[in-house]
């Protein structure tokens, strides 16, 4: 397979890091050549911004350098204050944002929005776009009139969209002279997101041009029904058999152990994690990518899942049940686990409650080697700014500052729970209830959290054993995260054609998976899809990586 050499690319690639531009010299050089070339090779790059831990309550179970999340076993009795002005200047600001929940009540008569746009000092147009509706919405956005480009945007990470680099270079404002280095101080909450997520972000053009959504280091995750798991067997330490005898002795009659969703490839990223394939990419010590498609760890999980299914243990309808419908199922005990996010933690626990306890799955080894778990890109998505002039820039910067304050504070539990006595009420321990009227106006439908928020951490209201089991699980799991090597970097076929060479194999997975393809049809299909640009892909990303190494 072609690939380049980082110790060749290196001797090509400009050495140096960036100084950023001060505010003031913003004509001079905030703007890149709109010449449609978004990579970091050859250019200087714009250091990170400098983090510095935000203040906040110490928490119950310590984080690691390495990724496992803070823990907190009841709600901080005594709130801090992070942001110590109104940021806002009265003006009215557009947002869009992509939305999990249902369409918010209008403004005028949404308490919650309307204490927001008080807290932060500005008038909000929020326009929500469901997640099925988003890659359309945003196609439409990014063809369209630069003037009608909303003040703040989200750009979601669950969708490859064509050519997104080259829209957000053209059209959104250069932030490096902002928050590069030192400079992101005047954001202290900004400058709390870790480093990690801002990397995983990337540069475009050696230049930083978002604000991320940190994520948590684990990623999909296989979510058992513990109690069904516990009763046919399941021990720490399994294995692939192991796995796979569990999984027969828990399905019988209308009960399927295995859950999968429409485009989940039968929760394909979780058992190739076990197998310790590459996660979509890997880089070896020479520089050079690999794709998951032709690694042999990779076949042998998507055949591992066939005999799964041959055997009867996946739900039959797995490849057309929505996800909103396989959470129902997992509810009421008609499949025993289903893929899906390890943030879902959040909703999971609470539904889930006087049902069923909820687990996150420990991998199973493979050949007396111990498997690993997914890698999530630590940036769920970024948010952009329209192009302006300083002062508005600085605007919204603070704006964006203040739904980016910790856990622990006043402003994030205005954004996350909006106010007490309307929105929640506080039960034994401290901890915010929704009430009815909290169970409608709030930040799922209304999602300030996907334009800006601080660090992730891991709590549950009043469900303390839930924080200690999630915590030990990422404790044991952590070291063994499979990370994706092109997480940041940037490859123009990837944006070009990343969404059609992406169905090509996901139709080819989940037809061999499915029984209606064989293992040689799924060879066809990767040798079509290097073809058509998997090589290329890798060429591009291994410029890359020398840029950023």
């Amino acid at each position: 397979m072609p690939s380049l050499s980082r110790r060749a690319l290196l001797r090509t690639v400009a050495a140096g890091g960036a100084a950023a531009c001060a505010p003031g010299l913003l004509t001079a050089c905030s703007t890149a050549p709109d010449n449609g070339d978004v990579s970091n090779a050859g250019r200087k790059l714009a250091p990170w911004p400098a983090h510095v831990t935000a203040a906040g309550p110490k928490p119950d179970l310590a984080p690691t350098s390495a990724g496992v999340q803070a823990g907190y076993l009841t709600y901080p009795a005594d709130l801090t204050t992070s942001v110590k002005r109104t940021p806002g200047d009265g003006s009215t600001v557009r947002v869009m944002s992509v939305t999990f929940g249902t369409p918010p009540k209008s403004a005028s008569r949404n308490r919650y929005w309307q204490a927001v746009e008080k807290a932060l000092g500005v008038k909000i147009e929020f326009t929500v776009i469901p997640q099925a509706d988003y890659q359309k919405k945003m196609a439409t956005v990014m063809a369209g009139d630069p003037d009608s480009l909303p003040d703040i945007l989200n750009v979601f990470s669950g969708f490859a969209l064509p050519r997104e680099a080259q829209f957000v270079q053209r059209r959104a404002e250069d932030l490096t002279p902002y928050l590069s280095g030192a400079a992101v101080r005047d954001y202290p909450n900004l400058a709390g997101i870790p480093t990690e997520a801002w990397r995983d972000m990337g540069r475009i053009g050696g230049r930083i041009y978002g604000i991320p959504l940190e994520r948590p280091l684990p990623g999909s995750t296989l979510w058992l029904n513990q109690g069904m798991f516990t009763d046919a067997g399941m021990t720490d330490g399994w294995t692939s058999e192991d796995f796979a005898a569990v999984a027969a002795k828990a399905t019988h009659g209308r009960t399927y152990a295995l859950g999968a969703a429409a485009g989940s490839l039968f929760g394909n990223a979780v058992h190739a994690a076990a197998h310790n394939a590459p996660n979509t990419w890997a880089v070896d010590t020479k520089g050079d990518f690999h794709p998951s498609l032709t690694d042999e760890r990779y076949k042998a999980a998507v055949a591992y899942q066939a005999a799964l299914r041959k055997s009867g243990d996946y739900h039959p309808d797995a490849t057309s049940i929505s996800s909103a419908d396989l959470g129902t199922l997992f509810l009421n005990g008609t499949v025993g686990s289903l893929q899906d996010g390890f943030g879902a933690y959040q909703s999971r626990y609470p539904d889930s409650k006087g049902l069923l306890t909820p687990a996150p799955a420990l991998p199973y080894s493979v050949g007396g080697t111990p498997g690993g778990i997914v890698a999530a890109r630590r940036s769920f998505g970024y948010t952009i700014l329209k192009t302006a002039k300083k002062e508005r820039i600085e605007m919204l910067l603070r704006v964006l500052d203040h739904l980016a304050a910790p856990f622990g504070t006043k402003e994030w539990e205005l954004s996350h729970y909006g106010l007490e006595g309307v929105h929640f009420t506080r039960g034994t321990d401290g901890s915010p209830e929704p009430t009815r009227l909290g169970e409608v106006e709030n930040v799922t439908n209304l999602p300030f959290r996907y334009l800006a928020e601080g660090p992730q951490v891991l709590f549950v209201p009043g469900m303390p054993d839930a924080v200690r089991a999630l915590h030990d699980w990422q404790t044991k799991v952590v070291p063994v995260a499979v990370r994706n090597a092109a997480y940041g970097l940037k490859s123009a076929t990837e944006t070009a054609q990343g969404t059609t060479l992406k169905a090509l194999m996901d139709d080819a997975i989940t037809a061999v998976v499915a029984g209606r393809a064989s293992m040689s049809d799924y060879d066809t299909a990767v040798a079509r899809w290097r073809a058509r640009g998997g090589d290329r892909m890798a060429e591009e990303y291994a410029r890359e990586y020398a840029a950023n190494s």
